[in-house]
């Protein structure tokens, strides 16, 4: 079993082979694990949660489904849920803009940075930050259509399990997201925290 620790508001590259399976688990709760996933021969494939949506019509992931690229190919299967169902995948990745959309002054980490560095670590340069599937993410529809992301449920411990259905150039990173939004609470109000990714290959 290999672990990867991804410390608090950082990403990392974990890779997968085909067949194997591993847990994304967020020890401490409440801490948005946003997750890409590239096809390891060529990353112009990526996973495509827009794409996922039509297959499973279904705009949150659920345990048995498959997750597909943009292509159209399942890359993963969703093989056991640890968090009741608090997962999301319309939020696009935080990123500068949208930090200082809210407000923010000066530089600010986030998802899509995360991305490039860790892609960039493993020798890829990216023009495209992809749509991330966000697990343990708290979002909801209300009946006029209103987006938001109430208060963090998700317990201690919590995880995912999933399968690879080829082999996969994954990237964790846990979200960085800590401005007091109202309606707008991705992580838990404790604070930004890390995420375990053990694979079992």
């Amino acid at each position: 079993m290999g672990q990867t620790i991804i410390p608090a508001s950082e990403g990392r590259v974990v890779r997968v082979p085909q067949g194997a399976h591993f847990r994304i688990t967020t020890p401490k709760g409440g801490q948005a694990a946003d997750f890409f996933a590239y096809n390891a021969r060529t990353i112009s494939e990526w996973l495509s949660p827009m794409h996922t949506w039509v297959l499973n019509r279904s705009v949150k992931p659920r345990e048995g489904q498959n997750l597909i690229s943009r292509f159209r190919r399942p890359m993963l299967a969703f093989t056991k849920d640890g968090a009741s169902g608090v997962h999301d995948m319309m939020l696009a990745a935080c990123d500068q803009f949208r930090y200082e959309q809210y407000g923010h002054k000066g530089p600010h980490p986030s998802c899509s940075e995360n991305l490039h560095v860790a892609m960039r670590r493993e020798g890829y340069e990216i023009d495209v930050v992809p749509q991330p599937i966000n697990f343990f993410t708290n979002t909801y529809i209300d009946a006029e259509s209103s987006l938001t992301s109430p208060p963090n449920p998700v317990a201690p411990g919590a995880y995912v399990e999933l399968e690879a259905l080829m082999d996969l150039i994954c990237v964790v990173s846990s979200c960085p997201f800590d401005l007091a939004i109202p309606d707008w609470l991705i992580n838990s109000e404790d604070g930004v925290t890390e995420l375990i990714v053990e694979v079992n290959e």
